[in-house]
């Protein structure tokens, strides 16, 4: 199994944990993202020249989505998905959230952290739409460890590895007790351990990122 990352990159970073959690063995391939993606044997995997790609024993699979439901129909054990059917609504609807609300509400404030020009009405909408999510977060944890009771899932991974990234961007959860004790308990994983990017990563990718938001 082959997986193309880059450990800056959120949609890799899910994909990334789930792999560690499920330990299967996998041959990680760094895409560097300053030309690697443009580059004729990636474009022959992924013509939309984006990370992650997964490559398994030929067969090949891109968007993060589409892989976490593949290695969990491939490789089911441990399961990273319920089976209730109010149970899979609910990561279906956390990683939705996640993806659709929070991560589009991030791109001001990113914008902002890399020193672009931003209006301040649209930070203030960011960080509104980001608290919107965050109470839904909140809700939904209940008095569990996690979404799902006490069983990891999906759902946390998705979540949980956008939500990290808040605190980059200013953004506290200490007003959401239980998500920052959900969070707390999630970065504490090995998985969610060994795949945060270092600070120094952090900061050697703000050029990168810069130059992608500007286009936006």
């Amino acid at each position: 199994m082959k997986f193309y990352y880059h450990p800056i990159s959120g949609n890799a970073r899910r994909v990334w944990i789930a792999l560690l959690e499920k330990q299967i063995p996998f041959e990680p391939i760094l895409i560097k993202l300053d030309g690697d993606q443009f580059q004729p044997e990636f474009l022959a995997i992924n013509p939309f020249h984006h990370i992650p790609v997964l490559v398994d024993d030929g067969f090949e699979v891109v968007e993060s989505l589409a892989i976490l439901d593949y290695l969990e129909a491939q490789y089911p054990t441990p399961s990273l998905m319920p089976k209730d059917a109010k149970a899979i609504a609910t990561v279906r609807m956390v990683e939705l959230v996640t993806l659709n609300e929070l991560v589009p509400a991030t791109v001001p404030l990113m914008q902002k952290m890399v020193q672009l020009s931003v209006a301040p009405e649209k930070i203030e909408a960011a960080q509104q739409q980001i608290a919107k999510v965050l109470s839904f977060f909140e809700n939904k944890l209940s008095n569990n460890s996690y979404f799902i009771g006490e069983n990891l899932t999906l759902a946390d991974i998705v979540a949980g590895n956008s939500s990290f990234f808040l605190s980059l961007m200013g953004i506290s959860v200490d007003s959401y007790p239980k998500v920052k004790t959900w969070l707390e308990q999630l970065m504490q994983r090995e998985s969610f351990v060994k795949t945060a990017p270092t600070p120094e990563e952090i900061e050697a990718a703000k050029p990168l990122v810069k130059k992608q938001l500007e286009k936006l």
